[in-house]
């Protein structure tokens, strides 16, 4: 009877060892399941959210290319101007708002602003070389005045710019943006504050007129004025400038507008997409090059926000 009791008590323990190990294995092969369902919908919804950026990529190239096929100058009252306030995705993909009830809450917002109405690094020195041009040193200086930066700030910009342009110095490659400055040695608070101010370009480019600041007009413009780059800015904004005559009429004697500082067109434009989708942002920068009434994108980055309000 004892030798009964003992056996039955090692098939009650095998028993529950087994049940134990089975929930084990079951619970560990239901949770990798569920980790392969969430890691397929995140790869689904990655993948979603870069087609719907790539398309409104393409809608701001079909804008670009049809204000130039429409000619004439670029300014701040053309339709490429006019940021696309967020809007939910939905509105656009289904006619039928009964089809709508299950789609998930997706907002897409977009910008188009004008790459050349900032002052472009690439003037500093020409292409394969590393000597700086003094005049365009003097404006870089104006700028770090204007943005509060250091007084040394622009030579040592300057500086590091044109020896990277042939590889040399501490940045291996040419930087393409103001945030890469950062390769250079240049803090996020020098950076922050050059920013409305400066850009890289993959070219030389002159600053237009029509969208620029003041800031960046006075100081691109030899012996110009603040107070008169800011009542040219004025002018401008009742009438946009159609040639640098025009501009050119409206500034005191002794100034001149030269065509390789400023114009009233622009080549490079920055488009900004920006997708919310639940409590993940997603959103594209992207630099384009109109070639006539070709738009192309030449530059293109994607970053992950985990805050819905950046």
């Amino acid at each position: 009877m004892k030798l009964r009791r003992q056996e039955r008590g090692a098939a009650l323990l095998t028993a529950m060892v087994i049940v134990t190990l089975v929930a084990t294995l079951a619970a560990a092969m239901v949770w990798q399941q569920w980790r392969a369902v969430q890691a397929e919908a995140t790869e689904r919804a990655r993948i979603q959210s870069a087609w719907i950026l790539v398309g409104a990529l393409d809608w701001s190239r079909l804008i670009l290319r049809e204000d130039a096929r429409a000619g004439g100058p670029d300014h701040l009252g053309e339709p490429w101007a006019v940021p696309l306030a967020e809007a939910r995705l939905s509105s656009f993909l289904a006619v039928d708002k009964d089809n709508t009830d299950d789609a998930p809450e997706a907002f897409l917002s977009g910008t188009i602003t004008d790459a050349q109405a900032r002052y472009n690094l690439r003037n500093l020195f020409q292409e394969q070389e590393d000597k700086v041009i003094p005049a365009e040193l003097a404006i870089l200086k104006r700028l770090c005045e204007a943005a509060g930066v250091a007084d040394d700030v622009a030579d040592r910009l300057a500086s590091a710019l044109a020896a990277a342009n042939l590889g040399q110095g501490d940045a291996a490659l040419m930087p393409e943006s103001i945030a890469q400055l950062a390769w250079l040695g240049f803090d996020a608070d020098t950076r922050k504050r050059l920013a409305p101010y400066v850009v890289l370009l993959p070219t030389r480019t002159p600053v237009n007129i029509n969208t620029a600041s003041s800031e960046v007009i006075a100081a691109a413009v030899d012996g110009l004025q603040r107070g008169d780059a800011e009542q040219l800015v004025q002018v401008r904004q009742r009438t946009p400038f159609r040639s640098l005559a025009q501009a050119q009429a409206t500034l005191p004697q002794g100034i001149t507008l030269e065509p390789n500082r400023v114009s009233t067109t622009t080549r490079y434009f920055e488009v900004r997409g920006r997708l919310r989708l639940d409590d993940r942002v997603l959103v594209e920068q992207s630099l384009l090059e109109r070639r006539g009434a070709n738009v192309i994108a030449v530059q293109r980055e994607r970053i992950n926000l985990t805050d819905p309000q950046s």
